[in-house]
């Protein structure tokens, strides 16, 4: 059976990626799975999707201590933490796997790209955008100062950087692991979208 069509987009905060893919899958007919995966995982596994809220991309050692408030463990801790987070991951992968297999879809984040890398039909994007279009962005998605947006896109591009370097031992952001990587600052929004789409139908003829 030919595989689906499977997009998945990985993002800096405030570049607006989480839009744009909503508005692609939108375009193109796609499931569209970001945030909806901790739910399924949760539903799949049995566990509370607290469990994977906390986990959600945090780098191996900061579950437990973030979870219960500990700054301080014990080897033995790290080691049952190192395990949940690794079983937590595995899980999330089985689910997109499952979706991949499925239906055409695209995803958001979660190392889908590398979770399907055996998957022909995927194609790879990465979204960026300039510093200042993604302070704006974040200052009026949360009515924030703009110190505050700026040290929150500090925050979570590490922590994405993070996980996905850990889980994939790939470079988050680094051009060699998508098939395409486009600043939206560029184009804006929508034409972003539309470039993105006319690349995937190319890809698709060839």
């Amino acid at each position: 059976m030919e595989e689906n069509l499977i997009i998945n987009i990985g993002r800096q905060y405030g570049s607006g990626g989480r839009e744009i893919g909503k508005r692609i899958a939108e375009k193109l007919g796609l499931a569209f799975y970001d945030k909806e995966l901790i739910n399924l995982a949760s539903k799949e596994s049995g566990l509370g999707k607290e469990f994977f809220e906390q986990a959600d991309e945090k780098t191996r050692f900061s579950f437990f201590g973030n979870f219960l408030g500990i700054s301080s463990v014990s080897a033995d801790d790290y080691t049952y933490n190192y395990l949940t987070n690794e079983n937590l991951f595995l899980i999330q992968s089985d689910v997109i796997k499952e979706i991949a297999s499925k239906q055409p879809a695209l995803f958001v984040g979660r190392c889908a790209d590398y979770i399907l890398r055996g998957n022909p039909k995927c194609i790879n994007i990465f979204i960026s955008a300039d510093m200042d279009d993604r302070i704006i962005r974040v200052c009026n998605r949360k009515t924030i100062e703009h110190d505050k947006a700026a040290e929150m896109i500090e925050k979570r591009d590490k922590k994405r950087a993070e996980y996905y370097n850990f889980y994939t031992n790939k470079t988050w952001g680094a051009a060699k692991s998508y098939h395409l990587c486009i600043n939206s600052s560029l184009l804006g929004i929508e034409r972003t979208v539309e470039y993105i789409a006319r690349f995937i139908g190319e890809q698709l003829s060839q």
